[in-house]
């Protein structure tokens, strides 16, 4: 009498390659639609944060006349994003954060240091 092979189900297993790979998919996908929701707050922080920056190292280089390296040791937490570049022939400090927010600061006479207006930036470029 013959006697039936039976090949028994076996579930595909995964490599710890192929699940590393599938949990950075996951986690990528989680941070993209997490950025997505939160793209105003993102945006307003960085815009927030540069115009900061850029109103604090003007008061500090031009008003106090202390050098760029100086000024950053006043730096708050959490700053460490937002670059600075000085314009010392304009007495001009820009300050920015990567893709979302750029801001101006120069000195003005007797005003100090004022931020630059969307428009008065447009005009510089």
């Amino acid at each position: 009498m013959a006697t039936a092979t039976s090949n028994s189900f076996r579930p595909a297993r995964f490599s710890k390659r192929r699940i590393a790979a599938l949990l950075l998919i996951a986690l990528s996908v989680v941070g993209l639609v997490w950025t997505a929701m939160n793209f105003g707050m993102l945006k307003g922080n960085a815009s927030l944060g540069s115009g900061y920056m850029a109103h604090v190292t003007c008061s500090c280089r031009y008003i106090e006349g202390r050098s760029l390296e100086d000024c950053a040791k006043d730096n708050e937490d959490g700053t460490e994003i937002v670059s600075i570049s000085d314009d010392p022939d304009h007495k001009r400090i820009t300050a920015s954060v990567p893709f979302l927010a750029t801001a101006m600061a120069e000195k003005r006479g007797a005003y100090g240091c004022l931020q630059l207006t969307d428009d008065e930036m447009a005009a510089l470029k």
